[in-house]
């Protein structure tokens, strides 16, 4: 019997596959359960169209995510932070600090993206990362000065 699969199975497959199985299993679990639908003709080219638009989705999203990570690669920001003795900091710029500033240049970004492992507490320059989607990252450029 084919049948496709409404939800993730372990050992049998992932949502949308068309998978075979024993007659009794497919009837008397699977069906009623809710965990697949039968797999008629008709419900294949559903499937099928289905998975077309799903894909011109995911492409349609990833552009978006291509275009805003070269925007975010031409980012740079600047601080202006008191310095203490040798170019070290009083205070530092944070996570925190660098979602603000994109903010007020128009990104909307959640903090969890910015890829920065410890505030920066040193006058220069800095590349930081930003995990725009999976799979795509762009690196901004943050300047501090030492304030006047």
């Amino acid at each position: 019997m084919k049948v496709i699969l409404t939800e993730n199975i372990p050992n049998l497959g992932q949502i949308g596959d068309i998978v075979k199985v024993a007659p009794g299993y497919g009837r008397n679990y699977l069906l009623p359960k809710g965990l697949a639908i039968e797999a008629s003709s008709a419900k294949i080219r559903e499937l099928e169209h289905h998975k077309r638009v799903l894909a011109q989705k995911k492409e349609r999203v990833r552009r978006q995510m291509l275009s805003l990570a070269e925007k975010l690669n031409e980012t740079t920001l600047t601080f202006q932070r008191k310095v203490i003795e040798e170019d070290k900091l009083y205070g530092s710029v944070s996570v925190t600090d660098i979602q603000k500033a994109l903010q007020q240049q128009g990104f909307e970004l959640d903090k969890r993206f910015i890829l920065l492992d410890q505030p920066i507490k040193q006058l220069g320059e800095c590349t930081v990362p930003i995990k725009v989607d999976a799979d795509i990252t762009a690196n901004i450029t943050v300047l501090v000065n030492k304030e006047e």
